[in-house]
Formats: C-alpha cells, sequence, structure tokens
C-alpha cells in the first residue's frame, strides 16, 4: 500500500425530504447565490419552486444560469464567472447532476482567478481558491457532489479535460434519492455504467497489500449491479434509486476506495475525446470503451481479472484457466451493460473510423495514458478500433 493523505471537507446530507434543509446550509455562505442548472427537469419536477422557496426564506438574493450542457461548455462557465463577478455572488449552488455540478465548479474556481479558468484545465495554472458550492444531486453518477474534480469542454477546439482541487469540494451537498426517480432508464442506465467505471479506475492497480480498498471497491459494484435493473425497471423503488445514488458517491469522493493506491484513468481519458467531438453521453461512450481496454489489458495483471470475475461475478473457477475466467468476467462486465440497455459499439452511437487517430493523439497529448498498462497513441487507437 502507497503513503496517503485522505481529506474531504464536503458535507453529506442524505435521505428523503432534505431538501428542506437547503436554505440554512446556504445562507451560511453570503445573501447572494447564482443557481446553476441544466435544462427544463427540475422546473417541471417542482424542484426548482423548493430551492427558490428555500433560497427567499432565508433572504438569499438568487441569480441563474440555466441550460448547462451534458458535456458542460466553457462558454457556459464563463457565463458563470461574468455573472459572479458582475453581482458580487459569494456562492455556488448547482441543482442537478454531474455536468451542473462540474460546471459550477469551474464557476467557482475561475471567478477569483485573473486568468481564463480554461488555464486550470489544460495545466497551466492551478487553483488557488474558489468560491464555496452548494448541491442538490438529481442524478446519480459522477460523485462529484463529493470530490474536487470537474470536466469541461471546449467544444471550438474539441477538447474535453478534468480540473481537480481540494478549493472545489462542495461545502454541502444534499442527496434526496427521490429526485432521481424521474430520471429516464437510459439516464440511469449510464449513470449506472459511469459509477462503476469510476471504480474499475481505481481497483484495477498494480498496488499490492491492498485488501481493503478492493473489497470496498467489490461491495460497491455489486450494490450496482443488484440495484440498477430495479431502478430502471421501478423507478421509484426508493431503496433502489437510495442504494446507486450512495454507490456513486462513494465510487468517487476523492479517496474513499482509493486511499494507498496507484489509479489508472486510461478508460476516462479514451472516451473524452469520444465525448469531445461527438458529444455523446459520458456513461454511453464508458460502456463501449471499459470493457475492451479490459480485454487489451488484463494479462498485465491477470490475477486482479481472475479476482474481479470470481468477486463481482461470481464466476466459477472450477476447470477454468486463468485466461478463462478473467475473460468470463469482462464477458459479463459487457452484458450487463447490455442488459441495462448502454451500448456495446461506436457504430451504434453513429461514430465511425474516420477520426480514431485524431483521437488517439489527443487522448496522449501530454503523456502516455494510464498506470495499469501505460498506453502510447498506437495502444489507444487499437482499443478504439476494438470498439467500432
Amino acid at each position: 500500500m502507497n503513503n496517503f493523505v485522505f481529506q474531504n471537507p464536503t458535507k453529506i446530507i442524505f435521505g428523503q425530504g432534505t431538501v428542506s434543509q437547503l436554505g440554512k446550509e446556504a445562507a451560511a455562505y453570503g445573501n447572494k447565490a447564482l443557481l446553476v442548472y441544466g435544462g427544463g427537469s427540475i422546473k417541471r419536477t417542482g424542484l426548482y419552486d423548493q430551492v427558490l422557496a428555500q433560497l427567499k426564506e432565508h433572504n438569499i438574493e438568487v441569480f441563474e444560469l440555466p441550460g448547462v450542457e451534458p458535456n458542460p461548455r466553457l462558454t457556459t462557465v464563463h457565463k458563470g464567472i461574468d455573472i459572479c463577478r458582475a453581482n458580487g455572488i459569494g456562492f455556488i449552488l448547482a441543482v442537478g447532476g454531474g455536468s451542473v455540478i462540474d460546471a459550477a465548479k469551474g464557476i467557482a474556481a475561475g471567478v477569483p482567478y485573473e486568468g481564463d479558468v480554461w488555464d486550470f484545465y489544460v495545466r497551466k495554472a492551478v487553483a488557488q481558491s474558489a468560491l464555496p458550492i452548494g448541491t442538490v444531486l438529481t442524478l446519480s453518477a459522477t460523485g462529484s457532489e463529493m470530490n474536487g474534480g470537474s470536466v469541461v469542454t471546449h467544444w471550438e477546439e474539441n477538447l474535453k479535460l478534468a480540473h481537480l482541487s481540494i478549493h472545489t469540494y462542495p461545502k454541502f451537498s444534499i442527496l434526496d434519492p427521490t429526485l432521481t426517480f424521474t430520471v429516464p432508464a437510459d439516464q440511469t442506465a449510464y449513470g449506472s455504467v459511469d459509477m462503476m467505471s469510476h471504480v474499475f479506475e481505481q481497483y484495477f492497480s498494480h498496488t499490492a497489500d491492498t485488501p481493503l480498498q478492493e473489497r470496498l471497491c467489490e461491495s460497491i459494484l455489486r450494490t450496482v449491479i443488484e440495484n440498477a435493473p430495479i431502478a430502471i425497471a421501478k423507478p421509484d423503488d426508493y431503496a433502489a434509486r437510495a442504494n446507486l445514488m450512495l454507490c456513486g458517491t462513494y465510487a468517487l469522493n476523492g479517496g474513499m476506495i482509493s486511499v494507498g493506491v496507484t489509479n489508472d484513468w486510461a478508460s476516462h481519458g479514451i472516451e473524452h475525446e469520444l465525448s469531445a467531438i461527438y458529444d455523446i453521453p459520458h456513461g454511453a461512450g464508458l460502456s463501449i470503451v471499459f470493457p475492451n481496454w479490459m480485454k487489451y489489458v488484463y494479462r498485465e495483471r491477470i490475477e486482479r481479472f481472475v479476482q474481479y470475475a470470481v468477486r463481482v461475478w461470481d464466476v466459477d473457477p472450477t476447470g477454468k484457466t486463468d485466461d478463462e475466467i478473467a475473460l468470463a468476467g469482462i464477458q459479463a462486465t459487457r452484458d450487463f451493460f447490455t442488459r441495462i440497455g448502454a451500448p456495446a459499439t461506436l457504430s451504434e452511437v453513429g461514430i465511425g473510423d474516420d477520426r480514431l487517430g485524431e483521437m488517439a493523439a489527443k487522448a496522449v497529448r501530454y503523456e502516455p495514458l494510464g498506470q495499469f498498462k501505460k498506453l502510447t497513441k498506437e495502444d489507444v487507437e487499437q482499443i478504439y478500433r476494438m470498439s467500432l
């Protein structure tokens, strides 16, 4: 196990009816708030009215930034920064899923920074401060409600890049599973793939002597596998929605399942190029990429893939070679993604082979991709081709 420091300052307020605590929590951070949200879903469900009532009750003046995209755009982040600066806003409230929260983090880091916030994403600068952020989560997927990471797309340059900072951890996040009852089946599936993929990035590692972290990862994976089909079949099943919501938060909260472990993150880098150019849902891209990454790298540490197959998918190892066991676990992953309605090939989402080389080159723009197996441009392009 590696040395580590784990610090997570986010306050989680979990359970049905917890939106009633929003006003009190937000009031601790000033009397002006930028409300950041996506499309019209929070208005259709009545959540928008609940949020405004809470803020009004606590004498918080509200400015709004609606229309955050599923892959949040840099232009939207810039717009939010301008609103905050023009009106002396000192608090950001994100109501939505990971994309809305990521946009809020970009805004929060960009307001006190004298340069362009994009500098953080292209590694030209590191955030030294940020406005405080609160969140009301409406989609179980990214874990952005309890971590400092954000991903923003520069659409004009077809770049989708991440920024991580201790300053952009939300101060509080309200997690009410009933707010996810109206999430469509496809988005529930993509969110489930996303949280499983976050676990994979931390689980497939060469770090030795980490049994606790491995079993925590495996328990999250098994919980998602058990609950995602229930939530898709019966969207208002509170237990299934609550379990998925907690899985998404624990899967990527800055270290709970990966302290002391060298992470990979190659598959996310590979997928980011897909959604940067083709604007596909992130979870859909991960559903396509991850099983093919697994097939490409599993022999780097086959015993980890054998363990995964046996512990997560209950593959019977009797009479099977390590290769057969590992491949059975990978196939079980692919079959599960398909069963819940996530795509298996690039062709299913309208992507051909004309830009694979370009995407592969961008994926390794800074360095070889990943840690489990360091991937070159040629490796990444091969994984894309396996995904066609």
